[in-house]
């Protein structure tokens, strides 16, 4: 992949299908079906279902930027960053606008289109709003599509946001709505597809997805897909992560799921929601290139891209342009 010079001074234009409401309700007995397909059939299907949709040697390309680090007051069991955890990690505070968008300028530079915030809290305070609005703006300003994952928001949170600039939110399900209270306990999954309802009826568009490497079972992650899959509209941006395993947290000695389950995973996100963009997100720098290639294939056609994402390790910009090239893939 390469990054001409002039990449950081062009208006990105990314091929974004309009968002739909869904054309069918995906039963869980449905989805199961797709999970079972022999391997190759399953990978045939999704690709030829993201053939429809998009170009198949085009990749979105993230930034994730953590903007307010460390102890935050829940306890989702994957999570270095809550306070309830021992993981060594230090709580921060939140980063000044100026220093934000200086990172997404570096971002864009790199090669990226769209620039997330992140921060650890159960939900933004009214005296950070007007900081992470600054942050907003200031990286619109840029060209680049904002994104931020600030939790729960409170009524009328998600249109400050919107009006600030703010493209996208993203709050994940993580898991099924069975499995979600053994991972979390200080809020619930309706507390999860309330924020997410919040979003919608600001006319954001919702990014929301999962994580793999939970302890769930096959059967969770058919519960998962199914809340995506039968939002209205679907998510435009579906992130689906392979579980980095913290030391610290409770689910630290979790046993890794094998590598073409995860395949599987993405391959029926694509073919459940296929006008979404499917990040291939967190874990990555734990797969190897075949790997990788392999979700690509299986319609992924989004990651995060960068060294570090949030708290934790992420492939770097030269071994990326490695893969991409190695495939023949382009950013969008």
């Amino acid at each position: 992949m390469s990054c001409s010079a002039n990449t950081a001074t062009q208006t990105i234009e990314l091929k974004r299908p309009t968002p739909h409401p869904k054309a069918e309700n995906w039963s869980l007995e449905d989805i199961a079906a797709l999970f079972e397909l022999p391997f190759n059939d399953l990978l045939f299907k999704a690709q030829t279902v993201h053939r429809e949709h998009f170009d198949a040697n085009r990749v979105q390309l993230s930034t994730l930027l953590s903007v307010k680090t460390g102890g935050c007051s829940e306890d989702c069991g994957y999570c270095s960053q809550s306070a309830r955890h021992d993981t060594g990690l230090e709580r921060e505070k939140l980063m000044t606008a100026e220093d934000v968008i200086d990172a997404a300028k570096v971002a864009k530079e790199n090669g990226s289109s769209r620039f997330c915030m992140g921060a650890a809290w159960r939900g933004p305070k009214n005296k950070d709003i007007d900081e992470v609005k600054r942050m907003i703006a200031g990286v619109k300003a840029l060209g680049l599509e904002t994104c931020a994952t600030f939790g729960m928001l409170k009524e009328g949170q998600a249109e400050e946001l919107r009006d600030a600039g703010l493209d996208y939110y993203n709050h994940n399900l993580d898991t099924s709505p069975e499995k979600y209270g053994e991972i979390v306990s200080t809020h619930s999954y309706e507390d999860r597809l309330d924020t997410l309802g919040k979003v919608r009826k600001a006319g954001l568009h919702v990014c929301s997805g999962g994580i793999v490497g939970l302890g769930e079972t096959r059967s969770d992650r058919v519960g998962l897909i199914a809340q995506l899959a039968n939002l209205d509209p679907q998510p435009d941006s579906v992130p689906i992560n392979n579980l980095v395993k913290i030391e610290g947290t409770p689910l630290d000695g979790n046993a890794a799921v094998d590598w073409t389950e995860f395949v599987r995973t993405i391959a029926v996100a694509r073919i459940t929601m296929p006008k979404s963009y499917v990040r291939l997100s967190a874990g990555r720098q734990q797969m190897d290139e075949s790997m990788q290639a392999l979700c690509f294939l299986a319609g992924a056609n989004s990651i995060f891209y960068g060294d570090k994402l949030l708290t934790t390790g992420n492939p770097d910009v030269t071994r990326d342009r490695e893969l991409f090239a190695k495939l023949d893939l382009q950013p969008l």
